[in-house]
């Protein structure tokens, strides 16, 4: 007995990314959508500032961890390893994100910031949170 349908093996394309722009200087919707590279800066815009497992509309693979070690006692090395760890894991859970590179860490007045490269299929984009 065979299936009433055939089943394509080849796998759709993945798409160009579509998303909305944000301005990062106030975490706003700009109301433009933007493609390619750009799309894929807002998307880990949003994945960064996003609890992971927090949202059920958002799949578990989305969001960072970062806001779990808010409170938390723990050694500047523990840091110095664990964000780039966080960083990497939600940033490359999207299909166009490579890698992640050049991070670099700063804590002032308990304030994490930082910047880093992000390799995609579009080529390399930095960019600083």
């Amino acid at each position: 007995m065979s299936f009433p349908f055939e089943i394509d093996s080849e796998i759709e394309a993945v798409k160009e990314p579509v998303e909305y722009e944000i301005d990062s200087a106030t975490g706003q919707l700009t109301g433009k959508k933007v493609t390619g590279i750009e799309a894929i800066k807002a998307w880990a815009y949003m994945a960064l500032h996003t609890p992971r497992y927090r949202h059920i509309i958002y799949s578990w693979d989305y969001g960072s961890e970062i806001e779990e070690l808010i409170g938390q006692t723990v050694t500047q090395e523990y840091l110095d390893t664990e964000i780039p760890r966080i960083i990497s894991d939600c940033l490359t859970a999207n299909p166009h994100i490579k890698s992640i590179s050049n991070i670099d860490l700063s804590f002032k007045n308990d304030k994490l910031s930082g910047n880093f490269s992000i390799n995609t299929d579009y080529g390399e984009v930095t960019m600083s949170v």
